[in-house]
């Protein structure tokens, strides 16, 4: 777009948390989630992670031409527009859970056991596959807006 700056603000950050919110919301609460969530090893984890870097990397710098992430503002070599992507894409379905009590919901409706450690695991691996869609939303936001 012609005089839109493509510098990382922390309005963009407010973007991103609008679109991964909007779009991880229906994906916190639903059943099939957790049940899937449950079901899943470590190396299904490692795929949705790569899997959420990899749509996040090309939403942001391959489908708008105009970033380029050699010129952006970097922590340890990673572009802070692209940190912050993640944060918000794995902490959107984070916050949502938490906050609408959904480990211990559905721990407790799939049989599984209620101790601390097995929720903590139930919930990292919902909170994987909810990203996937949460990062959708939150990159869609900020190169939109």
């Amino acid at each position: 777009m012609v005089g839109r700056s493509k510098r990382y603000r922390v309005a963009d950050t407010a973007q991103q948390v609008v679109g991964g919110f909007l779009l991880a919301g229906p994906f916190v609460v639903t059943e099939e989630v957790w049940l899937l969530a449950s079901r899943m090893q470590w190396f299904h984890v490692l795929t949705t992670v790569v899997i959420v870097f990899a749509i996040g990397y090309g939403a942001l710098y391959e489908a708008d031409q105009g970033r380029d992430p050699d010129r952006e503002a970097e922590v340890a070599g990673i572009p802070v527009r692209f940190v912050s992507l993640m944060g918000v894409a794995y902490g959107s379905v984070l916050v949502l859970a938490l906050a609408f009590t959904a480990p211990s919901t559905f721990s407790a409706q799939l049989g599984l056991p209620t101790a601390t450690l097995a929720v903590a695991a139930l919930t990292a691996k919902a909170v994987a596959v909810g990203a996937i869609f949460s990062v959708v939303g939150a990159a869609t936001a900020d190169s939109v807006f």
